[in-house]
């Protein structure tokens, strides 16, 4: 048994960011077709070579003359002159005005020699002379209706300099210089190793069993590296094995210009990572007094820089964006991001008292009155939902114990973009509910239970309640729909244990998998129970509880129980056996104080179509 590796004294968040910033990751500057440099950053300054325009032109359609011929033009009393020729844009002129005579010229033309004005042709008319004679009726000034040479930009003059961001205006004025090839700031190449055996690649299959789990945080960070300006490079998979790991940010250390990798970095006898920079590399910071994210590795390894950032994806995105993303959009002259920040209060407690500086992911929602509420949504580092669910993260002080309900705090939102929701939805997980929000334009569901539901409800937090079961709410509510859903025992195809009813939970030998107590269908199963005189203690598996509408079903699916609490749909769904109990009232309770939001009357709006929704729903019906 191997000694298990201790975290060194933790650094400050102070210290931290001290170090990763002192981590050199910029590339050298390199040249790019002016076709491929949206988005870089200039290297250097981009003076003019050339006058823009190169020539004096028109800048309107009309005739080019010497603005003396115009003086004491008007409408009642013109000046007339005769037409000498025509000059259209992109050709040399081949005539000149001289005194007394216009020339008729197109937008952008090169103005003709001894012109030094363009009268717009709306201020013109051909003259009754019959010698085809032009007549003015305003007089005009040198200069007027004419862009001299070099008045956009001279030849020698600072065009653009080094830090810009291109964007299209850029590219527009690097185009009229004639610029082919553009200075640009390297972009900082990101190596992304995920590590532990329990990871397996999207798509690939996964051995629930044997504790396995999809890699989330190479396509996650990959994403993060790109967005703050990087250029991320995937690795394969590494596991746990030392000589493996090594290879893996050996390799990638030598490619890129930062090594990220993500687990294996916390105290654990199986966790090596530490070991491969310690021994083969510089490690220069071994954990962080920050939550989430306190098992953190800085150093370098070869000739990279590298960071280990922590297993679970919340806090590996979390320590990404607060100490790497910074690093890495000032390797690639990037500004920094554009920084929003809301204030609001705490629609519950919190209490913390880790001694560590907290990054609390919220989630936002406004009250009747349009004030921002915000509610803590961490539902552990390892729930990936975290990361869609929360608007922004409150940084709370490691000092600090207790949050109190209604306390006001500031929210960092992770983009200036960041809204609250349209409409917030808190309750039973329900499959003909989940249909209804594809009709509501950015709405957010937390499906937490009807008694969870009906609890954030009293404190005032959400929108919309949905809930099922005996249980009513303690708080006032305005109905906008209702529906029945049957529900029963889930089995496997052919019911091969021939459950028929609800004693055979008990009498037969039956495993069983059940719902959360906040689910409402939980306390419509328990109702039921003891009506028929079942005891919940009988049952083999009743204490088994999973989360969502769904679960159980897929539980049975699995071979993992002989049967379940579900719903017909749910079985329907996928092809298992159902024996059916009973119907139960699913309502979706608006929270009155918020009847008047937009939102809420487009969910409404949305509920109306109940026969539409339910259609191909097995087991619902319109209430």
């Amino acid at each position: 048994m191997t000694d298990r590796k201790e975290f060194r004294d933790l650094a400050s968040p102070e210290e931290a960011h001290e170090i990763v910033a002192s981590l050199d990751i910029a590339p050298e500057p390199e040249t790019v077709p002016i076709d491929d440099c949206r988005g870089r950053v200039l290297a250097e300054r981009v003076d003019a070579g050339i006058d823009v325009p190169g020539f004096d032109r028109a800048s309107m359609d009309g005739y080019a003359v010497r603005a003396a011929d115009t003086v004491g033009a008007s409408e009642r009393d013109p000046v007339v002159l005769p037409r000498v020729g025509t000059v259209h844009a992109g050709v040399e002129p081949d005539v000149s005005v001289e005194a007394g005579e216009c020339v008729e010229i197109s937008t952008g033309a090169v103005l003709p020699d001894g012109a030094d004005a363009v009268v717009p042709v709306e201020r013109t008319r051909e003259a009754d002379d019959g010698n085809g004679g032009i007549a003015f009726e305003t007089a005009v000034a040198p200069g007027d209706s004419v862009m001299a040479a070099g008045a956009d930009v001279a030849a020698g003059e600072r065009a653009l300099g080094p830090g810009t961001r291109i964007t299209p205006r850029e590219i527009g004025l690097l185009s009229a210089l004639g610029v082919a090839e553009v200075p640009v700031r390297g972009t900082p190449t990101v190596g992304v190793v995920s590590t532990g055996d329990e990871l397996v690649r999207p798509g690939e299959p996964l051995d629930h069993r044997a504790g396995e789990i999809h890699d989330v945080n190479s396509y996650t960070i990959a994403a993060a590296v790109e967005e703050a300006g990087g250029e991320a490079v995937l690795y394969p998979h590494a596991g746990d094995d030392y000589d493996e790991l090594e290879r893996q940010l050996r390799t990638a250390a030598d490619d890129c210009d930062l090594v990220l990798s993500s687990g294996s970095t916390s105290a654990s006898a199986v966790d090596v990572v530490y070991r491969v920079i310690e021994e083969r590399g510089d490690l220069l910071l071994h954990g962080v007094s920050i939550k989430p994210g306190k098992p953190m590795l800085v150093g370098r390894l070869g000739g990279a820089a590298y960071v280990g950032l922590p297993g679970y994806p919340v806090s590996a995105l979390t320590i990404f964006r607060t100490f790497v993303a910074p690093a890495i959009r000032e390797a690639a002259g990037r500004p920094e991001s554009e920084r929003a920040t809301v204030t609001g209060r705490l629609a519950d407690g919190e209490r913390y008292g880790q001694g560590r500086t907290r990054l609390m992911p919220v989630g936002l929602v406004a009250d009747g009155a349009g004030e921002t509420l915000v509610y803590p949504v961490d539902k552990g580092s390892g729930a990936t939902t975290s990361l869609v669910d929360a608007d922004g993260v409150v940084e709370v002080d490691a000092d600090t114990d207790y949050l109190a309900a209604g306390e006001r705090v500031t929210v960092e939102l992770f983009s200036p973009d960041v809204r609250p929701p349209a409409v917030l939805c808190v309750g039973e997980d329900d499959p003909l509910f989940a249909r209804a929000l594809d009709g509501v334009r950015e709405p957010r569901y937390l499906a937490t239970g009807t008694r969870t539901g009906f609890r954030r409800l009293r404190d005032g937090l959400p929108d919309v309640v949905v809930a099922s079961g005996p249980d009513e709410p303690d708080a006032a509510t305005a109905e906008l729909a209702a529906w029945t859903r049957e529900w029963g025992l889930v089995v496997p195809a052919g019911n091969p244990a021939d459950v028929s009813g609800l004693v055979d939970l008990a009498d037969a030998d039956v495993d069983f998998v059940n719902r959360t107590t906040a689910s409402g269908l939980r306390a419509t199963f328990d109702a039921a129970l003891d009506e028929v005189g079942v005891d919940p203690a009988a049952i083999r598996g009743y204490e088994r509880t999973v989360r969502a509408h769904e679960s159980p079903a897929r539980t049975v699916a699995r071979g993992d129980a002989d049967a379940g609490l579900a719903l017909r749909a749910s079985a329907a769904k996928l092809d298992l056996g159902f024996v059916s109990v009973g119907a139960e009232r699913v309502r979706a309770l608006a929270n009155p104080d918020r009847a008047d939001k937009a939102g809420v009357g487009a969910l409404g709006d949305a509920l109306t179509g109940l026969s539409g929704l339910v259609a191909d729903l097995p087991g619902y019906e319109d209430a």
